[in-house]
């Protein structure tokens, strides 16, 4: 099979170093490289790094949808897109494109988790399990019919990272597996039920901002949900406080204690209210610092006390 990969993020790379084993992958369409950071240096994707040392030619275009982009996919001649976290829209045209189909690889189980972020939402709102889904895309984000899925167990140790790679891979398995059923004639696919459906919109910054008035679980799943970015903060002696690393605590001896206390400082954590049990910070880091554990943090922060606030 001839495949054009569209892809940019980490999550990708393992789908695209899979296919180019097994299969004829054209080309790599991803995203422009862009200035990142403080430094403002000019990074590429994932996917290009990845693509450059497989041997895979690149193509970065600004707007996939245009006419020019159109008219060099069109001369590959291509099966199949395969489409995993690109970061654009692909319009009709696009996706008229391919011999075959123009399949996506979402990481949820469809129609749950439509949208930019269902791995963190999936963390955040606790669920136990997750998946990959392949879908023939449509012009509609993520509605298109469904070939196939394959569900992961989200455990409570996951963060979205470690949740993310695990998909990544199993996804890559899938993806194969699901190629050749395209080749030997037995892909069916399957419309969704829409009225399932949930979603699991782009994180912004204030994402990570915690509310203390949740409880201690709530908060510790939107910690794992948000690395490494936006992140969970608070706030100390009005600096930035990042959050990287809780555990709840159940507390029965502070009655008085609004939400974002700090009750305790222990060698193993901070101890801090929370609208439901405590929260114990294990690894934390102030505007300006190092990331640090907290055994470390308290040893150099004398002046936090029980007592404080972290609202």
């Amino acid at each position: 099979m001839k495949i054009i990969f569209f892809g940019s993020s980490d999550f990708a790379v393992p789908i695209l170093e899979a296919l180019d084993k097994k299969e004829d992958v054209a080309l790599a369409v991803t995203q422009p490289d862009r200035e990142k950071g403080r430094s403002l240096r000019v990074a590429s994707t994932a996917v290009k790094r990845s693509a450059v040392n497989l041997g895979i030619e690149v193509y970065q275009p600004d707007n996939v949808n245009k006419k020019d982009s159109i008219e060099r996919l069109k001369k590959l001649d291509a099966d199949i897109f395969i489409v995993v976290s690109f970061g654009q829209i692909l319009k009709k045209e696009v996706l008229g494109l391919p011999e075959k189909y123009c399949l996506n690889m979402h990481a949820s189980l469809l129609p749950k988790y439509r949208g930019a972020a269902p791995i963190n939402w999936a963390i955040a709102n606790g669920e136990k399990e997750t998946g990959v889904t392949i879908i023939k895309m449509n012009e509609k984000m993520d509605e298109g019919d469904m070939l196939s899925s394959r569900r992961v167990n989200i455990s409570g140790d996951d963060d979205a990272v470690t949740l993310s790679d695990r998909l990544s891979k199993k996804g890559a398995e899938f993806l194969l597996k699901s190629i050749d059923l395209i080749k030997e004639g037995k892909a069916c696919f399957q419309k969704q039920d829409s009225s399932r459906a949930t979603y699991a919109p782009k994180l912004e910054k204030q994402d990570g901002l915690i509310d203390w008035c949740m409880s201690a679980g709530k908060i510790h799943n939107r910690v794992r949900a948000f690395v490494p970015w936006p992140g969970c903060f608070t706030r100390l002696d009005k600096k930035i406080l990042k959050i990287w690393k809780v555990k709840p605590a159940a507390v029965s001896n502070y009655p008085d204690s609004g939400p974002g206390t700090v009750l305790e400082i222990r060698k193993s954590g901070i101890l801090v209210s929370t609208g439901k049990d405590g929260l114990e910070i294990e690894e934390l880091q102030l505007e300006g610092k190092r990331r640090m554990r907290a055994e470390e943090f308290i040893a150099g922060h004398k002046e936090l006390t029980a007592g404080q606030s972290l609202t």
